[in-house]
């Protein structure tokens, strides 16, 4: 085992993630006040998102002082930390403040600029899903488990998830549909739950843009720690954001790669 096995973590991250639920819950199906993040969008937040991060940001500050966070909420303090945790205390807020459990708590930690360890908790259910791109584990209802891509050696045999080609451009839009008509079967509106299924083998292909650092840089451990691959439309690293796919087989997700670009 490596200093940053899921192995070594799991009681701080399983410490995080209870401390992001405790918050959380009694919030979740229940009135509460929405606010708008942007002026030209909507880009909500609550103020479960903010409880959260500030319970997870405190436990980080007492256990590893020296260590950055980067959070959804309250920004940046790494400070050229080489030690860095990313933190989305509600990925999802849109199924959040709708009553959907397709929500969750991603947490991960970068050493030197690269993902070691993640994790996506889902506190409503129960599920937790962890991962430090060597091995990936999945603990809930049912018991836990190891997390394993399926293969998929085609699209017109993936299933295909995004959270809404409203996220692309004209152009993107083009290239998302050429992808979208040649698999099986497409799904909207999971969010990192999305992820979680490719690396539980239950989906094979997710394509989405737009997103930050927080939303996907938890979940690259995961995936990858379950056999799976995350990158850029251009096959480069999906750590900033932007856009990315996420897939279970490489196969399919060369496949996708050139679709996107047209190839």
């Amino acid at each position: 085992m490596t200093t940053d096995s899921i192995t070594s973590w799991l009681p701080f991250l399983d410490r995080l993630a209870d401390a992001a639920g405790e918050v959380i819950l009694p919030h979740f199906r229940s009135a509460m006040t929405v606010e708008n993040k942007e002026a030209a969008a909507f880009d909500p937040v609550t103020v479960a998102d903010r409880a959260a991060e500030e319970a997870i940001r405190t436990l980080i500050g007492e256990a590893y002082p020296e260590h950055g966070i980067l959070g959804e909420e309250y920004g940046d303090t790494s400070d050229g930390a080489d030690s860095v945790w990313v933190i989305d205390p509600i990925d999802g807020t849109r199924a959040f403040i709708s009553g959907l459990p397709v929500w969750g708590t991603l947490i991960g930690l970068m050493r030197g600029g690269r993902p070691a360890i993640g994790m996506m908790a889902q506190p409503f259910t129960g599920e937790r899903f962890v991962g430090d791109g060597q091995s990936a584990f999945y603990a809930g209802p049912g018991g836990p488990r190891a997390l394993k891509t399926r293969a998929c050696g085609a699209l017109d045999q993936a299933t295909l998830f995004c959270t809404t080609p409203a996220l692309f451009a004209a152009d993107d839009r083009a290239a998302f549909d050429r992808v979208e008509r040649a698999v099986r079967l497409s799904r909207y509106g999971v969010d990192c739950y999305a992820y979680c299924m490719v690396a539980a083998g239950q989906v094979d292909l997710v394509i989405e843009d737009q997103l930050k650092i927080f939303d996907i840089m938890p979940l690259i451990p995961v995936i990858e720690g379950a056999g799976g691959a995350v990158t850029s439309w251009t096959g480069g690293s999906a750590v900033e954001g932007g856009k990315v796919v996420a897939s279970g087989d490489p196969r399919v997700h060369e496949a996708a790669l050139k679709m996107l670009a047209n190839s």
